[in-house]
């Protein structure tokens, strides 16, 4: 069975999509006739000359910013219909030595970002009585991991607030999910796993994917065909084609 997405009159907001799996997710949706908003707080040149794709500068921890931001976009072109919430940092600090300033700044981008993320989108969503939002968690949220304390936290907090949100827009058509991607090699990653015996754990065990594995996953949340909602989607134990 083939699957085929249609993308064409749709607005997608990605947030920290410059670069890993929200870039490849902005390029795909691109070349299916959308327009993928990317909102990050270092734009790619990567993505400059990519058809469809549109990169606004933002600190997702910012609510009045991002809330001008999308305000913004849907002027300048139309109604969103989907947000994938992918900006997130993983400074690796133990918790008994993280500092004050480090754990918001984690929160604020991981969680709060979440939440004005959300907020900016969902009144073009409720008027059309059409949308999709998609968040990430980790499998770090329920097994933990050294030094990733803040991160794990702020991800653990996904799937409740999903459900809480889903909950309340439901009649208005508008839909939330989770997605656990599993290890992809995305330059978050590979800040926080250099090359050692940690890299080698994830390649001996769950493989690790490219940001492309997860597009597939993310259009099928965005699109028509997933008429779930609060639901929690994932690939933590996938190979990517590569590793196989």
């Amino acid at each position: 069975m083939k699957a085929g997405f249609d993308a064409t009159g749709d607005v997608v907001v990605v947030t920290g999509g410059a670069r890993g799996i929200g870039a490849a997710l902005a390029r795909a949706v691109g070349s299916l006739g959308g327009t993928a908003v990317v909102l990050d707080v270092a734009p790619s040149p990567d993505l400059d000359d990519a058809p469809g794709v549109v990169q606004l500068t933002v600190d997702v921890s910012d609510r009045a910013a991002v809330s001008d931001v999308v305000a913004a976009a849907v002027d300048a072109h139309g109604p969103v219909t989907g947000l994938v919430a992918g900006a997130a940092i993983q400074p690796r600090t133990p918790a008994s030595e993280v500092s004050a300033d480090e754990w918001h700044r984690v929160l604020g981008v991981n969680l709060d970002g979440v939440v004005w993320s959300c907020q900016a989108v969902l009144p073009s969503m409720l008027a059309q009585r059409r949308g999709s939002i998609v968040l990430f968690t980790s499998g770090l949220a329920t097994v933990g991991h050294a030094g990733a304390a803040a991160y794990a936290a702020s991800k653990g907090a996904m799937i409740p607030f999903a459900k809480s949100l889903a909950a309340e827009v439901a009649e208005s058509r508008v839909r939330v999910n989770v997605l656990a991607p599993g290890v992809i090699d995305t330059p978050q990653f590979q800040a926080a796993n250099p090359e050692g015996p940690e890299r080698a754990h994830w390649e001996r065990t769950t493989g690790i994917g490219r940001p492309a594995d997860v597009v597939g996953p993310l259009l099928f949340l965005l699109s028509d065909a997933a008429s779930l909602t609060g639901s929690t989607l994932t690939r933590d134990r996938a190979f990517s084609a590569d590793a196989r």
